[in-house]
């Protein structure tokens, strides 16, 4: 049908009361995913086909993205003209007042595009407080939107000495935690980005007190399961000096999630997907008439 229209949406979410940005299955109706709540605002759109988004990247409980991505297609009724962008992100804004989520834009692209499979990089940045063991230390505006540590120093230097050794191809088998995939994934992946810089307090200019903030960036085509985590994790560990540098380094080679030291992983609730990005010509809709050829093939390591 014509009035079939396949969207690109992007949205962000304080993921602290979501189960995860993945549907929640029927029976776990205490904490659903945020893909359960976008689905019901695109049902209350009243479109005839079946409801199903396409989420570009996973993020567990308790973490927070500024900008996922996803794709949906949606046939309206009556053989009424596709929604144009505008439209659709203020209507399924207007179904998610009530929740903690966001779409910040819509467009239409070509009926063969895949959020997830296009995505061509994911960047996460891990937000760390010092000198707040204690989340009421934090303004109420970072308090669950951060990892709060005792240690009021942490030896950057050594941090981004070890981050650099994590840049570039590699088996980061030690650091991915095991789940039901895991003997179908490569544990090999090539890490664009490790890089530890100051942060801020959202509302640094008006908190009684300073806090020094420090951010942690990851950028990869795609990611293990909860590789940022104990990535993060492993990099404070050097920062606070119960691992080294020499260390760090041990732990990748040894490519052995068992290797991985217990109590390390970073908490979910410091952790923001912040970017995920796409060729531009991959987002092209085309002309009126215009013929796309086959889809491509799909990588499922992504």
């Amino acid at each position: 049908m014509h009035n079939c229209a396949r969207y690109l949406i992007f949205f962000q979410y304080i993921g602290t009361k979501y189960s995860g940005v993945v549907r929640s299955p029927p029976h776990q109706q205490q904490k659903k995913g945020v893909q359960n709540h976008i689905e019901d605002a695109v049902r209350r759109l009243k479109p005839v086909n079946p409801v199903s988004l396409s989420v570009s990247s996973r993020t567990d409980s308790g973490v927070h993205a500024l900008s996922n991505s996803a794709h949906l297609d949606l046939q309206r009724s009556n053989d009424k003209p596709p929604f144009t962008d505008d439209v659709l992100l203020e209507a399924l804004n207007f179904h998610l007042l009530s929740e903690e989520i966001r779409v910040t834009r819509a467009q239409r692209v070509p009926a063969d595009f895949h959020a997830r499979y296009r995505a061509q990089s994911r960047t996460y940045v891990y937000r760390i407080a010092l000198g707040t063991p204690h989340h009421s230390q934090l303004p109420l505006t970072d308090h669950s939107l951060c990892w709060g540590l005792h240690n009021t120093e942490l030896n950057v230097k050594a941090m981004n000495e070890a981050a650099s050794l994590l840049v570039g191809t590699h088996d980061f088998s030690s650091f991915r935690a095991v789940n039901s995939d895991m003997p179908f994934k490569s544990p090999v992946k090539t890490l664009d980005l490790a890089h530890i810089a100051p942060g801020n307090a959202f509302v640094q200019a008006h908190f009684h007190r300073d806090i020094q903030f420090w951010e942690l960036t990851f950028k990869s085509k795609s990611f293990l399961y909860k590789q940022v985590r104990r990535l993060t994790g492993a990099l404070v560990a050097v920062g606070q000096g119960r691992l080294s540098v020499a260390q760090l380094r041990e732990l990748l080679e040894a490519r052995d999630t068992r290797a991985y030291p217990q109590g390390t992983v970073a908490p979910a609730r410091g952790l923001f997907l912040t970017r995920v990005d796409y060729n531009q010509a991959d987002l092209q809709f085309p002309e009126e008439g215009e013929e796309r050829g086959l889809s491509p093939s799909v990588n499922p390591e992504d």
